[in-house]
């Protein structure tokens, strides 16, 4: 006897339970045996079987035994491993299989009533039994002897039912296996953005441990350029600063001799003049000439041109820095740094 949903219509709890007792597959009432997903979700081991065949057909053909594989719940999505027994690792649900045992004999004990089956608009006491392929709609056998489609093809009314099923059943088993793989493709674009950002955060810190790297090279070729102008500026300070200081002892002795000569020249006394003035003037004149003699600065010896550093060839190679393949992305960085050292 094939128990359909809508059996019962009078809003009883067996009509509840009778919602709860349908395959979200083929929705029908499950069969036996009923497996038991890890969801908690149940469905008919055919059923299950004919998901996992879907889902997996691009491992193995249809039909062949697999080793393991992974399907989705039809309800909740949530996905399903398998073992290498496939579907019929599953636990059967044993409780479900009583409860339909019990739903069909308390079915079968109710008779039908008129009103549950679909009556002919055109003969009202006849049940539609036949299908009528050339209008394709369901009829009667009046309607076919006497009736409008009496001229017209018909097949049994359960023929049609069970192949517009079966096709439903495969076009359900068709989206369910679309929609693991459209699941599947979505996971692959998910892992993709999520491996474009961590290889786009590395690229970043490499890019940035370069330009530190590089920075650096800067920064110790700058202080030892710095040193270098350090120590020529101090050597020719201290320099300058010692002739200075000679030429200051030579003046500060040219003017004592100066004023003792003035002091000299004060006295009217012959007598007083000549105790008074300097023993040796002319070796004293002499002494003081000697400060013409002593060393002096070359034109320019200030300057410090020769410490000047052309970086426009290195502000061109900045500028110039562009992403190019990894291999010549190291050889240009090796290059500059052997610039910078030059």
């Amino acid at each position: 006897m094939d128990f359909q949903a809508g059996i019962l219509r009078d809003g009883s709890p067996m009509e509840s339970l009778e919602k709860q007792l349908i395959c979200p597959i083929c929705l029908e009432m499950f069969s036996k045996p009923v497996v038991i997903l890890p969801c908690q979700h149940n469905l008919c081991r055919k059923c299950a079987n004919d998901v996992f065949q879907a889902a997996n057909s691009y491992w193995q053909s249809r039909g062949s035994v697999i080793s393991g594989g992974r399907f989705r719940c039809p309800s909740c999505r949530h996905e399903v491993l398998l073992d290498r027994h496939g579907v019929y690792g599953l636990q059967r649900n044993l409780l479900v299989e009583n409860i339909i045992d019990i739903y069909k004999q308390e079915c079968s004990s109710r008779p039908l009533k008129k009103g549950e089956h679909p009556m002919c608009k055109e003969h009202e006491d006849e049940r539609i039994n036949i299908y009528c392929v050339t209008c394709e709609v369901p009829t009667c056998s009046m309607c076919k002897v006497f009736g409008a489609h009496k001229d017209c093809e018909v097949a049994p009314l359960q023929n049609i039912f069970q192949g517009q099923k079966t096709e439903l059943n495969n076009c359900i088993s068709m989206l369910v296996a679309g929609n693991d793989r459209i699941q599947t493709i979505i996971s692959q674009l998910e892992d993709s953005c999520r491996s474009t950002e961590e290889n786009g955060e590395a690229a970043k810190q490499q890019l940035c441990a370069r330009f530190d790297a590089l920075a650096a090279l800067l920064e110790e070729k700058k202080s030892e350029l710095l040193q270098r102008i350090a120590h020529e500026q101090g050597d020719k300070m201290s320099f300058v600063q010692g002739l200075i200081h000679q030429y200051k002892e030579q003046l500060e002795k040219s003017s004592r001799l100066v004023e003792t000569a003035i002091q000299a020249m004060e006295e009217t006394g012959g007598a007083a003049f000549v105790m008074v003035r300097p023993l040796n003037p002319r070796r004293q004149i002499v002494e003081a000439s000697k400060g013409g003699k002593l060393e002096k600065i070359e034109q320019g010896y200030e300057s410090m041109d020769a410490f000047s550093v052309s970086l426009d060839h290195l502000a061109e190679a900045v500028r110039a820095l562009d992403f190019d393949s990894a291999e010549e992305d190291e050889e240009y960085f090796d290059g500059e740094e052997e610039d910078v050292e030059e």
